[in-house]
């Protein structure tokens, strides 16, 4: 069995206040979760209006299969971010649970 975790950071530039960066967020999470079979939450930047920190999280029985998803999934948030928000940074590592 193997996890895939992805860390991806988002740049909001039209979000002037929490409200709106809750928006875009919702929006990303709402298709992500519908699409895939991924567990995704907001897990830094929580009290910033431009910036926003989404982790990414799933499980497999392949490696390979571990990266796939989190690919589709990077391709995903990029397509359906709304007002501006664009990805940033990402971080992405892959563990086998012998390795735990």
């Amino acid at each position: 069995m193997f996890i895939g975790i992805g860390r991806y950071e988002f740049f909001l530039p039209l979000s002037e206040s929490l409200k709106d960066k809750r928006r875009v967020l919702r929006s990303v999470t709402m298709v992500v979760n519908k699409r895939f079979n991924v567990s995704i939450a907001e897990v830094d930047h929580q009290d910033l209006w431009q910036r926003a920190s989404l982790g990414v999280t799933c499980v497999s029985g392949s490696m390979d299969q571990c990266h796939q998803v989190l690919e589709e999934v990077e391709r995903t948030m990029e397509k359906v971010a709304i007002e501006g928000a664009e990805i940033v940074g990402r971080e992405r590592r892959f563990v086998s649970m012998e390795d735990l």
